[in-house]
């Protein structure tokens, strides 16, 4: 029997999810709730959490490096960032909402043998994100002031650095990209979630 934690505030996602599963005989949903929270206060066990990302208070991607089980994250959004700060906090899947409640189950099933399972959606987005390069710190700050739609001279001001400096680091952006200029580089940096839309 396959112990199931469900987590989403939405109470209608996260009673749907606990009636639908809660049908199969090898599963056993044995809590639900709506914040993360009320996960990390809990005493009872469980040998996966189907967890939510966008919480009230504490998000899911906070909350997966306090979780002692295994968690298959089911969440609505997938930018490049987010899939990525959510492997790294620890998650064992990735899922989209929307996904088929057959997936979910079969998620579900590959998570609790110990196996990580990742939305055929999402897998893709990871290989390109292992083989993209990284941008620095820097150079997302001026990437941001860029889709702010400043110019090279009030992004100098607003870093507190010569304007040579912003040219160097938008070249770099560009390189790193595979951008010809300011509006692809806009372009693809909401592609791939880099900076908020």
């Amino acid at each position: 029997m396959i112990r199931i934690i469900v987590v989403d505030d939405h109470p209608v996602v996260r009673e749907g999810l606990v009636a639908a599963l809660a049908r199969r005989e090898d599963f056993s949903i044995v809590a639900s709730y709506g914040s993360a929270e009320e996960l990390l206060a809990s005493r009872v066990e469980a040998d996966v959490i189907l967890l939510d990302l966008e919480l009230p208070g504490i998000s899911g991607i906070d909350a997966l490096p306090k979780l002692g089980t295994p968690a298959l994250v089911l969440t609505a959004y997938a930018s490049d960032e987010q899939i990525d700060a959510v492997l790294r906090a620890g998650a064992r899947g990735y899922l989209l909402k929307g996904a088929a409640i057959e997936e979910i189950e079969r998620a579900i099933r590959t998570v609790a043998r110990g196996e990580t399972y990742i939305d055929p959606r999402v897998a893709s987005r990871i290989v390109s994100l292992a083989h993209a390069p990284r941008l620095s710190p820097r150079e997302r700050d001026v990437l941001r002031l860029v889709v702010a739609g400043k110019s090279n001279k009030e992004i100098a001001t607003a870093l507190h650095v010569a304007e040579r400096t912003v040219k160097f680091h938008m070249t770099s952006i560009f390189n790193k990209l595979g951008a010809e200029n300011r509006a692809q580089a806009v372009t693809i940096a909401h592609e791939r979630g880099l900076v908020p839309r």
